[in-house]
């Protein structure tokens, strides 16, 4: 047997062969100098140029077809689509949620018969005809929709009318509040007190200013208490007073506040609501229309047209009959849960809604909730809430939709359809000379004023 024409190597040796000539450069093809030249010019420009660079003409030409293609595809979009955008990122606690709004706790009992006051009609509040509805059911986020829905509440002209006098007493009872240790009453918070008596029918009207400290000095108000006494008086908010027969009584809660007046302001609308039954206007309002149309419905209102998740209500405008057991079940809420945060809604709108939830288990016909633009027609699109008060008018004289600013335009037609706008505190900022809101709302609270006798 012949010899094969080949070693013979172990597997070993055939390995760190192998290593041998792939770490040693010399086991390698050898590379021409020409080429060897070129590849170390290549690397050696690789190293200090990493980035790949375009020269000024062909970064210019690339960016004359991409921007006006970039404009026409947006355009098209805009054109063809209708974008939706609302953005309203907030942060919730989940341990919270889980302890303070999921949980439905069953309701104290203020609706048996036995615990209802016969000053409150459970049969005909609950389950009585009402003459109008003010649930429309959906957002009504479209157009003028809801505009449009809040002219639907309103009275007949010859229904608005008051022969014979009424005690104030009996009468529609409205209220507001203010904090004399916040800051004064001033100028500012005049215009709700215009607003009011501006628009409302007086011989059937009460209004109370609530406060924490005596307003009886202030020189605007005691030229309202001196032209309208039989429609305007003030009141002190004594809060342990008026928790007296509420699941609140003596309840150490009572003395909380913030610079806010958010929690004790939340507290003292229900209180004073309870004892004395009517409408609360927060005093950061412009009243634009009778309210009167509203008190056949006990109720609170949208935040806004978006329906946040835990504060989807707003009592700034708010309305309950006296000894009310929708706010008697309040009281139980506030007084059997933790303790409200300082500053903020915890006795308001998200008391409103844990309350709402809890009518619902217990197949109790809840309180009503009024569309946003009711009350805060601000507080919704672009497109269909009411121009910014405190930014001056466009240019153009339009508001959206080719509805016009001008006296007896859209904007005008669409606030005397709703009853009132929410300014939301912005005590500071000024209202422009000559905007929408002085041409449209203040001059004519003046004028009103001017023309109306003290009833």
């Amino acid at each position: 047997m012949s010899s094969a024409p080949y070693d013979v190597l172990s597997i070993r040796d055939d390995y760190d062969s192998s290593n041998r000539r792939q770490s040693n450069p010399s086991h390698l093809l050898p590379i021409p100098p020409p080429l060897r030249q070129w590849w170390l010019r290549r690397s050696t420009s690789s190293h200090a140029h990493p980035g790949v660079m375009l020269r000024p003409r062909t970064l210019f030409n690339i960016l004359k077809f991409a921007i006006p293609i970039t404009l026409l595809v947006l355009w098209w979009v805009w054109h063809t689509f209708e974008p939706h955008l609302h953005v309203d990122l907030v942060f919730y606690d989940r341990t919270w949620i889980a302890n303070e709004i999921h949980p439905i706790t069953p309701l104290s009992g203020c609706f048996n018969p036995e615990r209802v006051s016969p000053l409150y009609n459970i049969t005909e509040e609950l389950y009585g005809k009402k003459r109008f509805e003010v649930q429309a059911g959906i957002p009504m986020r479209m157009g003028m929709d809801c505009y449009a829905f809040a002219g639907t509440v309103a009275l007949p002209e010859h229904d608005t009318s008051q022969d014979a006098w009424i005690p104030p007493e009996n009468r529609n009872q409205y209220h507001t509040y203010w904090r004399t240790d916040l800051a004064p009453l001033a100028e500012r918070q005049e215009f709700m007190l215009k607003s009011f008596f501006a628009t409302q029918n007086l011989p059937r009207s009460h209004l109370i200013l609530w406060s924490n400290g005596d307003l009886s000095e202030n020189p605007i108000v005691r030229r309202y208490l001196q032209r309208y006494p039989d429609s305007f008086s003030l009141a002190i908010g004594d809060i342990p007073t008026l928790a007296k027969g509420t699941a609140m009584e003596a309840n150490k809660l009572l003395q909380l506040n913030d610079k806010k007046a958010w929690v004790d302001g939340d507290l003292v609308r229900l209180l004073v609501i309870w004892h004395y039954g009517g409408m609360w206007i927060d005093m950061d309002m412009l009243i634009t229309r009778d309210l009167e149309p509203l008190l056949e419905h006990e109720f609170v209102t949208q935040w806004d047209c978006w329906g946040k998740s835990y504060q989807a209500l707003n009592g700034a405008l708010m309305h309950f009959k006296q000894y009310s057991p929708y706010l008697c079940e309040a009281f139980h809420l506030m007084a059997t849960s933790t303790p409200p945060r300082s500053p903020s809604t915890d006795w308001g709108a998200i008391l409103y809604i844990r309350l709402w939830r809890r009518l619902l288990a217990a197949s109790i016909p809840p309180f009503k909730i009024l569309p946003f633009c009711f009350s805060d027609p601000l507080a919704c699109r672009l497109d269909n809430g009411v121009p910014d008060p405190f930014t001056p008018d466009r240019a153009d004289g339009q508001w959206t939709s080719g509805h016009g600013l001008e006296e007896g335009g859209g904007l005008d037609l669409a606030l005397q359809k709703i009853f009132t706008v929410h300014l939301h505190n912005r005590w500071a900022k000024p209202f422009p000379k000559g905007g929408w809101v002085e041409r449209l709302l203040l001059r004519r609270y003046d004028e009103a004023l001017a023309q109306r006798s003290p009833p």
